[in-house]
C-alpha cells in the first residue's frame, strides 16, 4: 500500500510517500512559504533534491504541486495518482475525544475543530491540509493520527492540574501531552532493540529537539509526560520557556507593559535556550559559542540538560524504576555532549555511558556499557513511518 503522509503547518507542508510493505520512503519533501510566495522541495528515493519556486496561495496549490511532482515523467515515483492508496495526516490535538488514530470523516473534522482552542497554532493548520487533500484526492481514504492520543492512558493523578475541578469539567483544562507518535514509536522500537516485549518494560523516552518532551512509558502505555495543556509546559526548549511560576507571567507582564498575548508570545518564541543565550535556539550554535567561552551559551545548554535530568528522575519515581532510557529527535539523536551531560546526573541509577558509542549520530545504537544497570539507547524517531503504520492498520480493519 502506498501511503502519502502529510504534516501540515500554517505556512508549510511536510510530506513523505511510504510503501507500507517495504516501509521504505519512495519520496519526501517540503512545501514552505505557503501564502507568501512558495517553494517546493522534492526528493525521490535515491535521487537528487529538487527545489521549485512557485506561487502557492493556499495549501490546495501546495498539495497539487506535491502530487504533480510524484507523477512527473522524469523524476516522479508514480505513473498515476491512482497509485496513492491512502493519506495519513498528523493531527496535533484530539482532546479527550480521541484515544487512538481514526479514519477521517466530517464528524471527526468537526471534533478536531472543537479542540482548536486547545491548540490554536496547530489544529486549524492541520485541518487545512486535510481539506486540501480531500479536494484533490477525492476518493482516497484518509486517517488522522493524533499527537495527544498516546497519552490518553495517563492516570488522573498525572493529568489533573491543581486548579478548581470545575475548570476541568467545563473546559477540559488538564495535561494532554504531545509528541505522542514519536514516544510510541521510539518506546516500541527500543523494546525490539532489547529483544524484550514492550509490555514488560519501564521506558523513559527523551524527545529532545527544538520542541522537547520526556515521557514515562510503563508496560507499553504512557503514564506521564512533560508537555501539558499546550506544548509550552515542561522542559526548557529551543524558544519555549517550559515550566515557570505562573506568578512570573503576571510580574513580567506588569514590568514590561505587555498584554497576555504578548507575554505568551515571549514565552513561546523568545525564551528557552534562545532567550537564555541571547544567541540561538540551535544547539550547534550554542556548542560552538560555549567552546569559545560564551558563558550564556554554556548556561543555556546546562539548564536544558538539568531540566531533562530532573524529569527523568521524577518519572523513575512515577514508575518505581526504569529499565531503559531513550534519546531521540534532533538534539537527542545528534548531540552526544547533551546526552552525556544528562546522563551525568543519573549515576544513582547505575548508568554507565560508553563514550565511544556516544559519538554516534542519528543511528540506532546502545549508548550504555554492558554492565550498566539501566540500558541507554539512541533511537532515531520516525513519525512518518508511525503515521503510515497507523493509517494502514485502520484501512485494513
Amino acid at each position: 500500500m502506498n501511503v502519502l503522509v502529510i504534516n501540515c503547518g500554517s505556512s508549510s507542508l511536510k510530506y513523505q510517500v511510504i510503501d507500507s510493505d517495504s516501509e521504505k520512503a519512495l519520496a519526501k519533501g517540503l512545501c514552505e512559504r505557503i501564502g507568501i510566495d512558495g517553494r517546493l522541495v522534492y526528493q525521490p528515493n535515491g535521487g537528487e533534491k529538487e527545489i521549485t519556486e512557485c506561487a502557492m496561495p493556499t495549501h490546495t496549490e501546495a498539495v497539487r504541486m506535491v502530487l504533480d511532482a510524484l507523477v512527473n515523467p522524469k523524476t516522479g515515483v508514480f505513473k498515476s495518482l491512482d497509485e496513492i492508496d491512502a493519506v495519513g495526516h498528523r493531527l496535533v490535538h484530539g482532546g479527550e475525544r480521541f484515544a487512538s488514530s481514526t479514519l477521517i470523516n466530517e464528524e471527526v473534522i468537526q471534533a478536531v475543530e472543537e479542540c482548536s482552542d486547545l491548540a490554536p497554532l496547530h489544529n486549524p493548520a492541520n485541518l487545512i491540509g486535510v481539506r486540501a487533500c480531500q479536494e484533490v484526492l477525492k476518493d482516497v481514504p484518509m486517517a488522522g493520527v493524533f499527537d495527544t492520543a498516546f497519552h490518553q492512558t495517563m492516570p488522573m493523578e498525572a493529568y489533573l492540574y491543581g486548579v478548581p475541578y470545575e475548570y476541568y469539567e467545563k473546559y477540559k483544562v488538564r495535561k494532554y501531552g504531545f509528541h505522542g507518535t514519536s514516544h510510541s514509536y521510539v518506546s516500541k522500537r527500543a523494546a525490539e532493540m532489547l529483544n524484550k516485549p514492550c509490555e514488560s518494560l519501564k521506558t523513559i523516552v527523551c524527545h529532545l529537539g527544538n520542541g522537547a518532551s520526556v515521557c514515562a512509558v510503563k508496560n507499553g502505555k504512557s503514564i506521564d509526560t512533560s508537555m501539558g495543556l499546550s506544548p509550552l509546559e515542561g522542559l526548557v526548549m529551543g524558544t519555549r520557556s517550559g515550566d515557570i511560576d505562573p506568578s512570573a507571567v503576571e510580574f513580567l507582564a506588569k514590568k514590561e507593559g505587555l498584554g497576555l498575548e504578548e507575554i505568551l508570545n515571549v514565552l513561546n518564541k523568545e525564551s528557552g535556550v534562545y532567550g537564555l543565550s541571547g544567541l540561538s535556539s540551535d544547539f550547534r550554535d550554542l556548542d560552538r559559542a560555549a567552546g569559545e567561552g560564551d558563558a550564556r551559551a554554556k548556561a543555556a545548554r546546562d539548564v536544558f540538560c538539568y531540566r531533562a535530568a530532573k524529569y527523568i528522575g521524577s518519572y523513575v519515581a512515577a514508575m518505581n524504576g526504569v529499565d531503559v532510557i531513550c534519546f531521540t529527535a534532533g538534539v537527542g539523536e545528534n548531540d552526544g555532549k547533551v546526552r552525556e551531560k544528562i546522563c551525568s546526573y543519573l549515576g544513582y541509577l547505575g548508568i554507565e555511558l560508553d563514550k565511544e558509542a556516544n559519538k554516534a549520530r542519528g543511528e540506532e545504537v546502545t549508548l550504555s556499557t554492558p554492565d550498566s544497570r539501566v540500558a541507554v539507547l539512541l533511537v532515531p524517531t520516525n513519525e512518518e513511518l508511525a503515521i503510515c503504520r497507523e493509517t494502514v492498520a485502520l484501512i485494513k480493519k
